[in-house]
């Protein structure tokens, strides 16, 4: 087992959504076998954090899971545990959004080269 350091990214919407993009970037850490293995553990922790409340003037908030956008291998560290979270605001949110499933992707077919066995 190995650990590794996973960027997750949340899109933050408040009541119907009518203010600038918010996106939340999270530093986590994984435990896992393999690359493959780090970042489907890594998507799996995004969805079952995703997040709805009532804020303190009652309106709805959503933390909705976009993807995963960086995956880094790393030495012991506890598992899960939340290593760095940055808010941004964009005026381009479906670009931001585009651009982080890109790389959620990429790291998808690097992980899979690395783990799948060449003949």
């Amino acid at each position: 087992m190995k650990w590794y350091l996973a960027k997750l990214v949340y899109r933050i919407i408040c009541a119907e959504g009518k203010h600038t993009p918010q996106f939340d970037e999270q530093l986590r850490l994984i435990l896992a076998e393999d690359d493959l293995h780090a970042f489907q553990k890594a998507r799996t922790t995004g969805h079952r954090e995703e997040d709805n409340f009532l804020n303190h003037m009652k309106k709805p908030v959503l933390w909705k899971f976009i993807d995963v956008s960086e995956l880094h291998p790393l030495g012991e560290f506890a598992d899960g545990a939340e290593m760095y979270s940055r808010i941004c605001e964009t005026d381009e949110a479906d670009r931001f959004i585009h651009e982080t499933r890109l790389r959620a992707n990429h790291i998808l077919e690097s992980s899979m080269v690395k783990c799948l066995p060449l003949n």
